[in-house]
């Protein structure tokens, strides 16, 4: 078990984020970011992840840090990407001695807006994955990041928030608000683009969890994938083996 004393409030924390398409790794200090690599090329976990893993770690060692923790996004997303992240973070919990972080993704998609004056005061944010079709990985946080709905997998209809939308307006956002634009047509339903799971805006989460001691049990954690994995058979080699 991780104890903290009342002096170590702030931390070295290794941030990892491998939940979309995206991948990324920050290293931050009392809060700050001291290191940071992404990738919005498309998947490119199995490539450029485990190079931004490397330098980040030679980083460390040059600047003589000492890692406190290791902080991972741990869903709902990608399978894959979800399955590379945490045995990664792991790896490392394991190789340095330190605890692990887990950093709910859409929440840390939600901490992204917090600061941003485009958005008002009074409204509510929902980010959203994309799982296909039209059904979306999603929950509804208030401004203090308070869950008003639960994270689950929402099939997009016409009617979809209809609870929420009625009452005030509603922020979406993520890799799966775009396809549900022209659904989702309620006067207070405003889409945002272009806001992505990142391991730089993960810091201000996992120093909190950090502070709290809110570690998760590294030899049993598992992601939050939300739903069961479905291998699926390329076309092409169903065409080839008849």
């Amino acid at each position: 078990m991780f104890l903290l004393s009342q002096k170590h409030l702030m931390a070295i924390l290794f941030n990892l984020e491998t939940s979309t398409t995206l991948c990324s790794v920050a290293v931050s200090k009392d809060g700050m970011i001291v290191f940071n690599k992404q990738s919005e090329d498309g998947p490119s976990h199995a490539t450029l992840f485990g190079q931004y893993v490397e330098e980040a770690m030679s980083f460390v060692r040059a600047q003589n840090l000492k890692i406190d923790a290791v902080a991972v996004s741990c869903g709902p997303g990608s399978y894959t990407g979800l399955r590379i992240g945490v045995s990664t973070a792991k790896g490392l919990c394991y190789a340095l001695n330190v605890p692990l972080i887990a950093v709910g993704t859409l929440q840390l998609m939600a901490c992204t807006l917090l600061f941003d004056d485009a958005v008002d005061e009074d409204a509510l944010l929902c980010p959203m994955i994309d799982a296909r079709r039209m059904e979306v990985y999603a929950a509804v946080y208030d401004r203090s990041l308070q869950p008003l709905r639960a994270v689950s997998a929402d099939i997009i209809d016409q009617s979809s928030y209809s609870e929420f939308l009625g009452n005030q307006k509603i922020y979406f956002f993520g890799n799966g608000a775009e396809k549900c634009k022209a659904t989702i047509t309620h006067p207070n339903a405003f889409f945002i683009a272009n806001v992505h799971p990142l391991a730089l805006n993960m810091v201000a989460l996992a120093e909190k969890s950090f502070r709290e001691s809110a570690f998760v049990d590294l030899a049993y954690f598992e992601p939050f994938y939300l739903k069961d994995f479905v291998a699926t058979v390329a076309k092409n080699k169903v065409l080839g083996s008849v």
